[in-house]
């Protein structure tokens, strides 16, 4: 399993990204009922386990209605929102741009706010602009103005953002190209109004191959939130795409070195890859997927099982409510490295269809090698071709 894991990180960051922007379309896809399930290792308390799935389960659902709660805000010490929308909160060290009309003449005054949040311009001394917009900003200095000039017209906008900041750690890309390409670089990002966690990532060059972005840390005055990206990136679900305030720190950790692994995909809690020595049977595997969501067909879940490049993978199902209603042991399924776990949305249908529609995402994680060979060669022959006909 070492030489497939080797093989994955040798993938680039964006084979990787782009193949997970696509299961949601791969794994929707119909597939078998009609399966038997594969008598799995005895559990010798269903309950204990349970009883741990579910406290994980009710701090998970605990703390992302808090998270959700962090995206849907209006304003923090970055931004305030008016009217649908939002604007940059003016602090210390940021620098102004201000232009007066007078006729057809514009004069431009670059002003760098003072430690203490004033700045002075023209005839005003001394105006606190630390928290406004650039718009208050601009309708106080109008007011102020005026009595000084007949019908004064001032534009404020922010030249240099610096008194705004979040902290990125861990596996990213690079720091605004400052540290071009090193693996796990770390660094300040400036905000610059309203910035989503994915804006930030995005900011900071993206993460690493070797990113474990089902755990990525928020911490905020001192509370740490855990956000799962699969749920961003996968599923498509923006609640949890918090929005970014002043003196966050974003820490994205590395992928664990877990030796032999299994995936867990579909409608659990959390999605990921998770080390076989925790999770030797699919039972296991659930609880530290934190269970089922409300949408899931656990009757219908799946044991994707590796034969050889090139060949159906062994597909088998198994009916996980009858486990967990009935204590129906003959459904826990002893799991093997490189195991593909899913558990779907909709009832399945046929499962040659399944497996047709789904190759390109179970080649990609139970063949990594064999992926990584077709891919570059395509990509390579591709090159070729285009460099033959421009000649």
């Amino acid at each position: 399993m070492h030489h497939n894991l080797n093989n994955i990180r040798s993938l680039s960051r964006s084979s990787f990204f782009s193949v997970f922007i696509l299961i949601p379309v791969l794994l929707m896809v119909p597939s078998c009922y009609s399966t038997t399930a594969v008598k799995g290792t005895p559990v010798k308390d269903i309950a204990i386990i349970q009883d741990k799935a579910a406290a994980k389960r009710t701090k998970l659902k605990k703390q992302r209605k808090e998270i959700i709660k962090m995206r849907d805000v209006k304003e923090n010490e970055t931004f305030v929102e008016r009217n649908g929308i939002s604007e940059y909160r003016v602090g210390p060290l940021d620098v102004l741009e201000i232009t007066s009309h007078i006729g057809e003449k514009a004069e431009i005054t670059t002003i760098k706010v003072g430690n203490t949040g004033k700045i002075s311009y023209s005839f005003i001394d001394d105006l606190s602009v630390s928290g406004l917009t650039p718009s208050e900003i601009d309708e106080e200095l109008t007011y102020k103005l005026s009595k000084f000039i007949k019908n004064p017209r001032i534009d404020v906008l922010v030249k240099e953002f610096k008194s705004k900041s979040a902290l990125v750690l861990g596996e990213i890309t690079s720091i605004r190209g400052t540290l071009q390409g090193n693996r796990g670089a770390s660094g300040k990002i400036y905000l610059e109004g309203k910035t989503s966690l994915m804006d930030l990532i995005a900011s900071a060059g993206g993460y690493t191959i070797d990113a474990d972005i089902r755990k990525v840390k928020l911490i905020r005055k001192a509370q740490t939130y855990h956000i799962n990206l699969y749920d961003i990136i996968e599923k498509g679900d923006d609640r949890y795409n918090v929005i970014i305030d002043n003196g966050d720190v974003v820490d994205v950790p590395e992928l664990p070195e877990y030796g032999e692994r299994i995936y867990v995909m579909g409608e659990v809690y959390s999605q990921g890859i998770y080390s076989l020595k925790d999770a030797k049977d699919l039972l296991g595997a659930i609880a530290l997927a934190g269970s089922f969501t409300p949408l899931a067909k656990e009757e219908n879940t799946l044991v994707v099982r590796a034969l050889e490049p090139g060949k159906k993978p062994l597909v088998m199902m198994a009916d996980l409510k009858a486990l967990f209603r009935r204590a129906d042991l003959a459904q826990n399924t002893s799991l093997e490295d490189g195991d593909l776990i899913y558990v779907p949305r909709m009832l399945i249908g046929d499962i040659n269809d399944w497996i047709a529609n789904t190759m390109p995402l179970l080649n990609f994680i139970l063949y990594p090698a064999e992926f990584e060979s077709r891919y570059f060669l395509k990509k390579h022959l591709h090159f070729d071709r285009k460099s033959s006909t421009s000649e």
